[in-house]
């Protein structure tokens, strides 16, 4: 393994951001491993990697149970020794209006988008420690930045994500990276998890302009190319015709 090989685990692997952070981060040398629910995708993914000359592996992975982020963490250490970086990217986004009262839609994106996080983080921290160091990705949003009609429990969500790597970020003394992406519209599947009419219409005329999840992947492929004494803390991915 060669100096600027890294360990890398991605969540929410299986299609989008996490599917194409995969590609290129294998493309360049790295050791993935791969979580999400839909292991049939994950075991396709790890075969066109491996495929390719890369190295992956993957598990199924709930990131709402902290125990199974726990266990998909220590099954990267078991295959590759260590865990380099984290890139906390499963999320979800069932956008509606608050009067819509979908407290089940909002109560999944915490769990999803803000708890999985926080599980990302905590089965990570102490194996990054042990080791001397590593570095964490949490993919956020333009969301972190901005609220907009139909978003406000989305956006509530990735304020937090923001709130916690910047803690994370202050808390660590240098050992631990911390860096936050933000993606504008993107190519994936995150869209089709809005149940609410309007917001899916809206929705339409939003991802007219999106960007290719590739575009995420190489801003998260340069924060984790950068020296050990270089931490890129966020970084916002925005199509150029998209006003937000």
């Amino acid at each position: 393994m060669t100096q600027t090989t890294k360990v890398v685990l991605v969540t929410g692997a299986s299609s989008g951001i996490g599917e194409a952070t995969a590609l290129r981060l294998a493309a360049e040398g790295h050791r993935v491993f791969l979580g999400a629910r839909r292991t049939e995708r994950l075991e396709k993914l790890a075969g066109r990697i491996t495929a390719d000359g890369g190295t992956a592996g993957f598990r199924r992975l709930d990131v709402t149970d902290a125990a199974d982020v726990r266990a998909f963490v220590s099954a990267a250490v078991e295959r590759f020794g260590r865990v380099d970086v984290m890139v906390n990217n499963a999320g979800v986004m069932p956008l509606s209006p608050l009067s819509e009262l979908r407290v089940d839609e909002w109560d999944r994106m915490l769990d999803v988008n803000v708890r999985g996080v926080l599980h990302g983080i905590a089965a990570a921290l102490p194996v990054m420690r042990e080791q001397g160091g590593g570095h964490v990705v949490n993919i956020a949003s333009v969301g972190a930045y901005e609220v907009v009609p139909t978003a406000a429990v989305y956006c509530a969500t990735k304020f937090a994500v923001r709130a916690l790597s910047e803690g994370l970020r202050q808390e660590s003394e240098g050992d631990i990276r911390v860096s936050v992406v933000s993606p504008g519209v993107t190519e994936s599947e995150l869209a089709d998890s809005i149940s609410d009419p309007r917001a899916r219409e809206d929705m339409k005329t939003y991802r007219s302009v999106a960007v290719p999840a590739s575009a995420i992947a190489s801003a998260i492929a340069f924060a984790v190319a950068q020296p050990a004494e270089v931490d890129v803390n966020e970084i916002v991915v925005r199509p150029a015709a998209s006003a937000q």
